[in-house]
């Protein structure tokens, strides 16, 4: 017998066995998903598992605005309704177009910033309670996580802190805090995640002391991963 015709069958074997391998993986592959979408859900490379239902809204001002969430949550259902230079007053005034339509089943709240800028923490702290309130009586299967309102850093140069400070923050995530503890949301404290020794934001994750650059978003998205799956 040729022996070149051996080689042949012996080669053309090990390509049928390669194709018989790749379909049962492929078979595999689309076993598991499609019993995973028989079961309403999926999990994504972040191991949260998501329903069909499921709308994870991220509400707030520049700093919500500015969060690239598509790198951070690929596959995951986040909608961006952050509006820089946003205040309370701002959603509160605008509910349905920038809550309400989404029909969130999770919202991450982060407000307050450009309100003590300007404002007192009372009237922060009340406002925020009305947009609570405001989203509890309107889409009431939703769960609301409220972010603390993060540090700053006045001690960058040129910095955008302009009147805020860390002393009334700090005042206002404890209301916050207190706040949520009674019951009404869940409270997330990323203050002192994003705070260095002297409690202010860490130089290291601000390019103007008052927003987030890339690792800041990087801590802050290490610490609401677990709230997503919830």
């Amino acid at each position: 017998m040729n022996i070149n015709y051996i080689k042949d069958k012996i080669i053309l074997h090990k390509y049928y066995l390669i194709i018989i391998l790749i379909m049962l993986i492929i078979i595999i592959i689309m076993g598991v998903f499609l019993f995973s979408k028989e079961n309403n859900n999926f999990k994504n490379p972040y191991e949260v598992l998501v329903s069909p239902t499921d709308n994870f809204l991220f509400l707030g001002d520049s700093i919500t605005d500015f969060y690239p969430l598509e790198e951070y949550y690929d596959n995951i259902p986040v909608v961006n309704s952050g509006v820089a230079g946003n205040k309370t007053t701002d959603i509160l005034s605008n509910m349905k177009e920038r809550v309400y339509q989404y029909n969130p089943t999770k919202v991450f709240l982060l407000i307050g910033t450009n309100d003590l800028d300007s404002s007192d923490v009372d009237t922060t702290f009340n406002n925020i309670k009305k947009i609570i309130n405001e989203i509890k009586e309107n889409r009431r299967e939703a769960s609301i996580y409220v972010e603390s309102v993060y540090p700053v850093n006045s001690l960058i140069e040129n910095n955008a802190v302009n009147n805020r400070d860390n002393e009334k923050i700090r005042e206002l995530n404890k209301k916050l805090s207190n706040y949520c503890d009674d019951g009404n949301c869940t409270y997330i404290n990323l203050f002192k995640e994003l705070k260095d020794e002297d409690g202010n934001l860490k130089s290291n994750y601000t390019e103007d002391g008052l927003h987030l650059n890339s690792l800041g978003y990087v801590v802050v998205t290490r610490c609401l991963l677990p709230y997503l799956n919830e």
